[in-house]
């Protein structure tokens, strides 16, 4: 008869250390996650500095969009720390949609800065050159139910 090998996770340190892939996609999950927090904490804060009034001066539509990102970067966050592909899906429409408004803002009427477009496309790039490898890793490493789940916070 063999010999059980323990299950990896905290409680056995002689568990093999995370494959080198699944470093990378958790530094990539991090990165995304870190991003859409500075998503979330710049449109909290025009929300706070300017009230009902923030975004006054551009179109209600407009207005309307940058005030419903508050609740969709959140909302990516929670997904990608449940390592759900979904995240990534909403990760990439969420900030595809916020260059293209940022850049025709910056284009047409002007009034914001464009230092953030730059970063949001920095940023919309790494997501881009990012989204397959993080979406086939929560596909393929989802933690599983039961209480010796191992978690890789």
């Amino acid at each position: 008869m063999q010999p059980v090998a323990p299950p990896p996770g905290p409680a056995h340190p002689q568990a093999p250390a995370p494959a080198p892939h699944h470093r990378a996609a958790r530094l990539l999950r991090w990165l995304w996650i870190a991003g859409f927090a500075v998503g979330t904490t710049t449109h909290v804060a025009d929300l706070v500095v300017g009230g009902a009034d923030a975004y006054a001066d551009f179109h209600p539509a407009l207005r309307a969009f940058w005030v419903s990102l508050t609740l969709w970067d959140p909302l990516v966050i929670v997904l990608l720390l449940l390592r759900r592909r979904a995240g990534v899906v909403l990760g990439l429409v969420v900030i595809l949609a916020d260059i293209a408004m940022n850049w025709s803002v910056i284009a047409v009427v002007g009034g914001i800065p464009g230092w953030g477009a730059v970063d949001q496309t920095a940023f919309a790039v790494l997501l881009l050159a990012s989204a397959r490898p993080l979406a086939r890793w929560f596909a393929h490493d989802r933690p599983t139910p039961g209480p010796d789940r191992h978690r890789d916070s």
